[in-house]
Parts: structure tokens; C-alpha cells; sequence
């Protein structure tokens, strides 16, 4: 009974067995070197560093070189017999310049800022390789999931396949109707196309792990047999939460971004104080010409050093304007630091609930599965001996695949939640994935 083309399509999807199938640390460091998303973060990390050197820029001195060649043509002056003629003019005019600021309110704040941005820009990193190990881990668990699906599936079409010719026999010998052999029929030409679903749903899954590390995955490893997972620890969520308020890696940044809105304030506020700057130079200044039958040239040099200020009288209210716009910035970086605390606080609370309720549904989940193979073990027995009916076989074979199913999905997502978890408190690092990695069969 047994459909030729879906044992093709099933013929990839059982060999997660194997000694050399991939393993979740190995998935992660694959992500680590292809995954697009995370080198962007990676690049942006190394731009960010650049803002503290560009702020230390502005206290530190520049030096200017700047010259001139010039040549006029003219007259001579008629006041002077002795230069008759057409003049020839020519000079030469080389300066080094050296401003070092003494006061620059703007500057000092501009320095200030650049070394917040690193600090930003760190965090931000940290939060994207904390998405990078939940988008690895979701992805694995995806294509295991629908691969522990399509297993289930096709345990289950060889089980009815199996009910359908009992039902054909029962049938030919009198002693079962024709609706037994029905009701088998549609349950494996139902399983049949769920299979093809399954197929379907694999290869997404599989894509989408794909497009993660840049190449196909292979072979996965999976769940260990009869793995025991364990709980959040510390076990009270208030801890978690307190730790994600805290130390969760947005509300970092945007803890960051509410000191760099004080020092845009400040910035802006400087267009109304005044400048010092000390100044340095020398120059070189050579001249020449000639004028009828005489001619006249020199050098000179010269070196200058003091101080220049300035001092700002009226700009037409724009400093007025900008610091009003800097305050309002500041107050939606505030704002956007508290919705990043409850956002961080929110996802702690639910990934708690996910692993503790995830935990109880896995207890609960394999109760069942073994009360559901006692229970379609009874209803063959009584279907053997006549006190139970082809349906009651095929409900029990479908309850305990069905059971099999949700608890291998329960085990998956209690897995998801407790990474989660971490990664909401700000201190899921690659470690946590390793020791996930240990309950794989490799």
C-alpha cells in the first residue's frame, strides 16, 4: 500500500542518524561567517568605533600649510622718469599655520559624545549576536520540527496501511463490513497528502536555515531520546526581569542614546559661548618686479604666535531654535529608554512563562504519549477479538501520533523560550548554545 512517490520524497528526511550530521554549534559558527545580517551589525560596530577618534579630533591642534603665486602686468608710474614703461609684478606668499583650541565648549561635548557612540554601537553588536544565536536556534528547530513531523507521518501511514489491509482481509472473510475498509482508506489517502505537505514544509524550513548560514545545512543532528530539560535559574521571574530592565542590551543603547541627547544640548548651547583659540605660524613672503631699466625684489619671513577669540552676538535665534529642538530630542530618548525597559521586561516575563509552562507541557506530553500506546494496544486487542471497531483503532493510532507530535514541538519551544529568556536579560552568550548542544544525538 505504500505510495512509491512519497517514499522518494521521504527518502532524505531519515538520515539524521548519521555520524556526520551537523550539529547546533555547528550551524551557529557557519552563521557566524556567512549570515548578512550580523556582518552588517559587524560593520557597523567597526564604524561606531570611529566616533570617539573623530571627537578627540576636535581638542587636538591642526596645522594648515597655504600659499600663493601671483604675476601682474602694468604701467609704469609716471611720476618717475627713471620707470618708464610697462611694470612686471610677481610674488610669493607661503604660511604655516598651528591652532590648538583652548575653549570650545562644543568640541569638548562633540569628544564626550564620540566616546558614548562606541559605547552604543557595542551594545547594539551585543544585541545582534544575541539575535543571531535565537535566529540560528529558531531555524535549526524549525527544520527539526518538520522533520520530526514528516517521521510521524510516515510512521503513521505505515500504521494505517497496515489497519487497511487487516480491514481488506476482515472484509474478505466475513467478519467486518465494507465501511471498516473505508474508514482506513480515507484516513491513509488523508495521511498521504499530509505527507506531501510535510515534504513541502521541510524545504521551507531548510530555506529559511539556509539563507542563515549561506549554504545548504545537510543532515541535522536531533533530539536525544528521552532528554530532560531543565528550569530557569534563578527560579523567580522577578530576578529575570529585574536583570532585563537592567542589563538588556537595547535598553543599554538606549540608556547611551539619552547621555548623547544631553551632550547634543550642550552642543548646541555652545553657539552662544564664546571661542579661544591659541594660534601659531610662520610664513615666508618673497616679492619681485621690474619697471622700465630698474628692477626691484626682497624676501621676507616672519613668525607670529597669540590667541584668537571670537565671540557670538546674534545667529537670527537659530541657537535659541536648536537647543529647543536638542531638549525635545532628549525627552524622546527618554521616552524610547522606558518603552525599551518594558519591552525587555515583557519579553523576560513571557519567556519565563514559556519555559516553566513549556516544562509542565512536556511532563504532561509524555504521560500521554504512553497512555496513548496503551490505549491503541487495547484497541487492537479488542479489535482482534471483535469488541472494538476499526475506528477505535484508527482514533487511537491517530491520538498517540498526534501526541508524539506536540511533544516534540512542546520540547522545541520550551528550548526557544529559555534562550529567549537569557537573551531578554542580556547574558545569552554562545556557551548557552553549546550546552543545548550536548542533548543533540550526534
Amino acid at each position: 500500500m505504500r505510495n512509491p512517490v512519497i517514499a522518494v520524497l521521504l527518502a532524505g528526511a531519515f538520515f539524521s542518524a548519521q555520524a556526520n550530521a551537523a550539529d547546533l554549534l555547528q550551524i551557529y559558527k557557519d552563521a557566524l561567517a556567512n549570515d548578512a545580517q550580523f556582518a552588517s551589525a559587524r560593520a557597523s560596530q567597526v564604524a561606531g568605533q570611529e566616533k570617539a577618534v573623530q571627537g578627540r579630533s576636535r581638542l587636538l591642534p591642526t596645522i594648515g600649510l597655504n600659499g600663493s603665486d601671483t604675476r601682474s602686468n602694468g604701467n609704469a608710474s609716471y611720476d618717475n622718469p627713471a620707470y618708464g614703461g610697462s611694470a612686471t609684478n610677481f610674488s610669493n606668499t607661503i604660511q604655516l599655520q598651528l591652532v590648538q583650541p583652548l575653549f570650545r565648549w562644543a568640541n569638548w561635548q562633540q569628544y564626550e559624545q564620540g566616546k558614548l557612540s562606541v559605547v552604543a554601537s557595542d551594545a547594539q553588536f551585543s544585541q545582534s549576536q544575541q539575535d543571531l544565536i535565537v535566529r540560528v536556534a529558531q531555524a535549526y528547530f524549525d527544520v527539526l520540527t518538520a522533520q520530526d513531523n514528516l517521521i510521524t507521518l510516515h510512521a503513521q501511514q505505515v500504521a494505517i496501511s497496515e489497519q487497511l489491509a487487516s480491514a481488506k482481509r476482515n472484509f474478505e472473510v466475513g467478519t467486518a463490513t465494507i465501511t471498516d475498509t473505508h474508514e482506513a482508506q480515507a484516513r491513509y489517502d488523508l495521511v498521504i497528502a499530509q505527507e506531501f505537505a510535510g515534504q513541502s514544509d521541510l524545504q521551507i524550513k531548510r530555506s529559511a536555515l539556509q539563507q542563515i548560514i549561506g549554504k545548504e545545512a545537510g543532515e541535522l543532528a536531533m533530539l536525544k531520546v528521552g532528554i530532560k530539560l531543565e528550569g530557569p535559574k534563578p527560579e523567580r521571574i522577578e530576578d529575570w526581569v529585574s536583570s532585563a530592565e537592567q542589563q538588556n542590551f537595547n535598553v543599554v543603547a538606549s540608556q547611551v542614546n539619552v547621555e548623547i541627547a544631553k551632550r547634543t544640548i550642550e552642543i548646541n548651547r555652545a553657539g552662544h559661548y564664546p571661542t579661544v583659540d591659541l594660534v601659531a605660524g610662520r610664513s615666508r613672503n618673497s616679492n619681485g618686479g621690474q619697471a622700465g631699466v630698474g628692477s626691484l625684489s626682497g624676501v621676507t619671513t616672519g613668525n607670529s604666535i597669540g590667541v584668537s577669540w571670537s565671540v557670538p552676538i546674534f545667529s537670527g535665534f537659530a541657537v535659541t531654535s536648536q537647543v529647543r529642538e536638542a531638549i525635545a530630542l532628549e525627552d524622546k530618548a527618554r521616552n524610547d529608554l522606558e518603552a525599551a525597559r518594558r519591552a525587555a521586561a515583557l519579553g523576560a516575563r513571557q519567556a519565563y512563562v514559556g519555559v516553566t509552562s513549556g516544562l509542565a507541557q512536556v511532563k504532561a506530553y509524555e504521560a500521554a504519549e504512553i497512555s496513548s500506546q496503551s490505549a491503541l494496544d487495547s484497541n487492537k486487542l479488542g479489535y482482534q477479538v471483535g469488541v472494538r471497531i476499526n475506528i477505535d483503532v484508527l482514533n487511537a493510532q491517530q491520538q498517540l501520533y498526534t501526541t508524539r507530535q506536540t511533544l516534540a514541538k512542546a520540547r522545541y519551544d520550551t528550548i526557544m523560550s529559555g534562550l529567549r529568556l537569557k537573551a531578554a536579560s542580556g547574558i545569552l552568550k554562545e556557551d548557552d548554545l553549546a550546552q543545548i548542544n550536548t542533548l543533540l544525538d550526534h
